[in-house]
């Protein structure tokens, strides 16, 4: 994968075109919050009070009941942020998964009490200051608490990830949904070098140890730019790029 990503010129064009919808969204979401000064983040912090460190926004998270597609956004502390203003966790819970899919077989797997609640966590965007996303990452089983799914299966639930929910924002819903459309090359590169990472991590206390690994938090990152991301599909669509 290079630094921009994986080559898009072999995508199906129909994927290609798909891209090149989610990317008009999300310019429309900028258009439409910036005529009011605000942004996709703002969004989900407006009404829920002082922002605290590691708190989710907004609180109780954004989860649909139809698709089973969950997020929330949160910050670290300042020191631990490496330049971002916080990040956005998406998620697809296992009532929103396709049947044949099931927990990978590794140690320690915690299943959640209640039927139907098990986590698989898809990405997360880092995003800057002004609200806008600034790289992707993968996570350690660990700092979400997720049950784990083979990347094969992870990639197979991007397709289940929508948020039809006016709350707590449609433009911050529409966004979060088509950045998994308009980076999803990019998100299954991720998913997969996250899978490679693990299976290189060997702890003297086997899997158990390497997925609860402190040491390790993200597996892999890959920094974006919504602008170059539709230069480049345009540009594999052989049609000219907007930037």
């Amino acid at each position: 994968m290079g630094a921009d990503g994986p080559a898009l010129c072999d995508l199906p064009r129909q994927r290609l075109e798909d891209m090149a919808v989610a990317g008009a969204q999300i310019l429309e979401c900028y258009r439409l919050l910036g005529k009011t000064g605000g942004n996709v983040v703002a969004e989900v912090l407006r009404g829920q009070g002082e922002f605290y460190e590691w708190d989710h926004y907004p609180k109780g998270d954004v989860y649909d009941p139809e698709t089973h597609a969950q997020y929330y956004y949160h910050a670290h502390p300042v020191s631990l942020r490496g330049g971002e203003h916080g990040h956005f966790h998406t998620f697809l819970r296992s009532r929103g998964m396709p049947a044949d899919i099931s927990p990978a077989p590794v140690a320690d797997q915690r299943e959640p009490r209640e039927e139907g609640d098990a986590l698989s966590h898809l990405i997360a965007i880092s995003m800057d200051a002004h609200g806008r996303p600034v790289r992707l990452f993968t996570t350690n089983r660990w700092v979400t608490g997720e049950v784990w799914y083979r990347a094969a299966d992870v990639i197979r639930m991007l397709d289940q990830f929508r948020m039809d929910l006016a709350y707590p924002s449609l433009p911050t819903n529409i966004w979060i949904s088509a950045m998994i459309r308009l980076f999803r090359p990019e998100i299954e590169a991720l998913i997969e070098a996250r899978d490679a990472a693990m299976a290189a991590h060997h702890r003297p206390g086997g899997d158990a140890e390497a997925f609860e690994d402190h040491s390790l938090e993200v597996v892999s990152v890959l920094d974006i730019s919504v602008d170059r991301q539709i230069g480049r599909v345009h540009a594999a669509l052989g049609a000219p790029g907007d930037g």
